[in-house]
């Protein structure tokens, strides 16, 4: 929700999360862009989360679990959020921008995947 709320604050028109095996796996959310709506999809690469918690000496063994990761990636994905929103309340960037790798293609893949798996770089 909190989330939400960050991204309606700063003109996202649609959002939506999505799921995977009835969890929790990504948010999608449409910004209005030269009179379109573009689509922008985070994940929460929770199985990640996980990885690193399982080798964090710091983390105690009893939170190594699936629900305790999906609340740690959830948490971290919400900070970047706020991290990228505070770029754009000081105009350094526009919000479709701080979020462009995240744009999703009409073949459904992010802009970052779609580069990565057709090994195109757009700087050549």
């Amino acid at each position: 929700m909190e989330i939400q709320k960050c991204l309606v604050k700063h003109g996202a028109t649609k959002i939506t999360t999505d799921y995977a095996d009835q969890i929790p796996v990504g948010v999608t959310f449409c910004l209005l862009m030269s009179g379109s709506l573009v689509a922008f999809s985070l994940p929460v690469n929770y199985n990640g989360v996980l990885k690193s918690m399982s080798t964090d000496k710091k983390v105690p063994k009893r939170l190594v679990t699936q629900e305790q990761a999906l609340k740690v990636s959830w948490r971290i994905i919400k900070d970047w959020v706020e991290a990228q929103l505070a770029i754009v309340e000081a105009q350094l960037a526009e919000m479709a921008e701080v979020f462009l790798p995240y744009a999703v293609t009409n073949n459904g893949k992010t802009l970052y995947q779609e580069i990565g798996s057709t090994g195109i770089l757009l700087l050549e």
